[in-house]
């Protein structure tokens, strides 16, 4: 047959790149399918057609040709059974026609799907062509995230009529006369930057000393001083323990007197060690009408301390104001990647458009390892086609029932390349070369290092090398000069769990506005133009669980520039919020979008991701937050 589906590849004007392994795999999809050599390159001919292919079939083609065909055979399966559903991880079941045998196995309680799903991987051996082929496939199991009834339902929409345009609500069913040619369509490939690329891999283990974390926290306290001062709106700050009748203005970081939660009595204010020794002086706010602390963060305070015992706060300062002050002051290396950063900006005259997916793990249900929730989630972008997709940690989630309890079968190596990087290498060679994806590891990552900064993911395709990359976590990249910033620890969480405030501003609707502005607010320059400083986690000392480690790269934890979109994955309340950060002194608002996409799963269940269109500025630009 390897003869007759040459003949046919060459009657039809294709030539063969490797001809031997493309035969080989083509033989085994006849197989398969029950297809002749005829259907098989009529296939190709439409799946060549669409993707702009020349006339020499190529290997690296073959697996997204296989996808075409799974497609096309699950359609014929649709048509015959209109109410069943199918995820794409159970395309293998159908390769050699086992869907008659299993489309009445029912399952009775998440227990036995597990013992099911534990037993899930069967290999199996062919002989084609003299050479043994050996693949995986997983047993049809009707999951509680199988048999949803509802899919990529609108949750919530910002600027729904930005520009002109709106969020359409998917249907649960796709377009039966949406064909393969005009789904497909080709996207414009997006720019790509990475700005932070530190700390190194190979970070496994934490080396953390006490003069790190000093320094770490002393330089904070002195970069803040200087930014408030350098705003003008305030005076040299004193030392605040020192007893004095008159009005002072310090500056330092608010701290727990005890281990435990942070309380309103007592609180503690710890100064520079160049104002005081590092000492620290009990802090009072009980004349403060309205106020939100948290310990770590860095503040000015207004009061006086007649005793030397206890600052009587008149005033708390959480925000640097913006100004337009001029970067001459700056360190040299700041003012030199300033002026870098001022240039390449100055030099782009379009107006900067994206378009993206973001979601957040965990990718598979709690009942089972099958990956349903990221199968679908790549399933609904082949429809969108995002520019680019944003899939943050963790993947392979070291707090999966199956993972704690040791029962999978793989390595978690092998989980991440089979489940995760073979799932998203199979999309970008569907959409084309103008498709990216970025991920951003997790510290619950149990296939990673378990540290915090963390390293990127060491993603080993060379074919793909510029369509799948990966960041550090926290990190920041520029996507047609859109910078996104990245943090996948649940900070907005543990910042919510430290903070104590008093009739903060804009009540507990605005919560989630008041602690994504905490993490923008801890800049430690008064300008956005120049490098800001942010911090991605201003809390100390860490909550618990984080392996923070500042030996390793401190400024790591500093967002180096300032977001157009800042991205806090968190297991609160999913949100897309445009945050205020203040105007400058020309009257021109400074604005970022925030996105918690919430979670892809959520228990036995389908979560939350976020689709979002940026148009410019922050403004024009809209989103959604979509239920899967």
């Amino acid at each position: 047959m390897e003869e007759e589906i040459k003949a046919e590849f060459l009657k039809n004007g294709f030539s063969l790149d490797d001809e031997a392994e493309i035969l080989n795999k083509c033989l085994t999809f006849c197989i398969q399918y029950s297809l002749s050599p005829s259907d098989l390159v009529s296939s190709w001919e439409v799946y060549s057609l669409n993707r702009g292919l020349q006339l020499t079939v190529q290997s690296s083609h073959m697996g997204a040709f296989l996808q075409q065909l799974q497609n096309e055979r699950r359609e014929d399966i649709v048509k015959k059974e209109p109410g069943l559903h199918f995820y794409s991880s159970d395309i293998s079941m159908m390769l050699n026609d086992e869907y008659e045998n299993t489309k009445e196995i029912i399952l009775g309680t998440p227990t036995d799907k597990r013992k099911t799903s534990q037993s899930e991987t069967i290999v199996s051996a062919r002989k084609t062509n003299g050479s043994i082929s050996i693949s995986r496939k997983h047993l049809e199991t009707i999951t509680p995230f199988g048999q949803r009834k509802s899919k990529f339902v609108v949750q919530f929409t910002l600027n729904e009529n930005a520009n002109g345009e709106s969020m359409k609500i998917e249907n649960d069913e796709e377009n039966p006369n949406d064909d393969i040619i005009k789904r497909v369509q080709p996207i414009k490939r997006c720019s790509l930057q990475i700005i932070s690329s530190q700390p190194e891999p190979g970070c496994r283990f934490m080396y953390d000393r006490m003069e790190n974390k000093f320094n770490f926290l002393e330089s904070r306290i002195k970069d803040h001083t200087t930014a408030l001062v350098a705003s003008g709106l305030h005076e040299e700050p004193t030392d605040p323990t020192v007893a004095s009748q008159r009005s002072v203005f310090a500056v330092g970081m608010i701290c727990c007197e005890e281990e435990g939660r942070l309380k309103e009595k007592p609180i503690l204010l710890q100064s520079s060690v160049e104002r005081s020794g590092g000492q620290r002086v009990r802090l009072d706010l009980q004349n403060l009408d309205h106020f939100s602390v948290f310990p770590g963060q860095v503040v000015g305070v207004e009061g006086h301390n007649p005793s030397g015992h206890c600052l009587i706060a008149s005033k708390i300062v959480d925000r640097i104001p913006l100004s337009t002050s001029s970067t001459e002051n700056l360190p040299p290396t700041k003012k030199q990647a300033m002026d870098q950063y001022l240039q390449s900006t100055s030099a782009v005259v379009a107006m900067p458009e994206l378009s993206l997916i973001i979601a957040a793990g965990p990718f598979t249900t709690v009942d089972n390892l099958f990956f349903e929730p990221l199968a679908e989630l790549l399933s609904y972008a082949r429809r969108k086609q995002p520019q680019l997709i944003i899939l943050l940690g963790p993947f392979i989630d070291s707090d999966h029932p199956e993972i704690k309890k040791g029962t999978v079968d793989r390595t978690f190596d092998e989980i991440f390349q089979d489940e995760i990087l073979a799932r998203l290498r199979d999309y970008v060679e569907y959409m084309g070369s103008a498709a990216r994806v970025i991920l951003v590891p997790s510290v619950r990552d149990a296939s990673h290092d378990f540290v915090y900064p963390q390293p990127a993911f060491d993603i080993q395709s060379p074919d793909l090398e510029h369509q799948i990359n990966s960041i550090t976590n926290p990190g920041i990249f520029c996507a047609n000069e859109v910078k996104v910033a990245c943090c996948t620890i649940d900070v907005l969480k543990q910042l919510s769990a430290e903070e104590i405030s008093r009739n903060p501003q804009g009540g507990s609707k605005q919560r989630m506005t008041t602690l994504a502005n905490h993490i923008l607010n801890q800049r430690r320059h008064a300008s956005w133009d120049t490098i800001c400083d942010s911090s991605f986690y201003p809390l100390y000392p860490p909550a618990e669980g984080v392996p923070i480690d500042f030996s390793l790269a401190p400024e790591a934890l500093q967002m180096s520039t300032a977001p157009d979109i800042l991205i806090l994955p968190s297991d609160l309340a999913h949100f897309v919020r445009v945050i205020s950060l203040g105007e400058r002194s020309e009257g021109e608002e400074v604005k970022c979008i925030c996105v918690n996409p919430g979670r892809l799963s959520r228990g036995e269940g389908g979560g939350f991701f976020v689709e979002l269109n940026y148009h410019g500025s922050c403004d024009s630009s809209s989103a959604s937050v979509l239920r899967i």
